[in-house]
């Protein structure tokens, strides 16, 4: 079943429960759950672009190009700033990085890497700084920095069932 595409999610972040420490959990397991989801694919299905989308190598390597806007994100909030730093709504650098002509070994090393340094960071947040708010600058809505590492972990999700969703078309052909 195909999924709403992410310009067109909605999000909602009004609880005012604590659930940071599971947040910084999930994203702690993406690299474990991206490389178990891998090791279980053929290894010539991961650079195949289905119908002109992203490989299931441009999605991971997607995953990686986007941890320097998040830890940016995260700095922003430690500073104060009141909006965060926008993203490139056209994912240049992800089109530009070639990740189809990378091992796919040395993608998962290298997100699994940069996905650590992010959690070393979030893992050294204090409580006032995890309830601080900044506006997101595309859904222009404001957002504390425990809603922006859910939307962070919603993305990865995202992107682990479009990996699913691409394995299942591409091996069905």
């Amino acid at each position: 079943m195909p999924q709403t595409k992410w310009f067109e999610r909605k999000f909602d972040f009004s609880s005012a429960q604590n659930i940071f420490p599971s947040i910084v959990e999930r994203l702690r397991g993406i690299p474990a759950r991206l490389e178990e989801k891998i090791k279980l694919l053929p290894p010539h299905i991961l650079t195949i672009k289905h119908e002109g989308t992203w490989s299931i190598a441009e999605n991971i390597g997607h995953l990686i190009d986007l941890e320097a806007l998040w830890q940016g994100r995260l700095d922003d909030f430690i500073n104060g700033k009141e909006e965060l730093c926008p993203a490139d709504l056209q994912n240049t650098k992800t089109h530009n990085a070639n990740h189809n002509s990378k091992p796919i070994l040395e993608l998962l090393a290298s997100f699994r890497a940069v996905r650590g340094e992010t959690v070393a960071m979030l893992e050294n947040v204090d409580e006032k700084i995890v309830f601080r708010t900044a506006l997101h600058p595309r859904l222009k809505t404001p957002m504390r920095m425990m809603d922006s590492f859910l939307f962070v972990a919603e993305h990865d999700d995202h992107h682990l069932a479009r990996i699913t969703e691409i394995s299942k078309l591409v091996l069905n052909n």
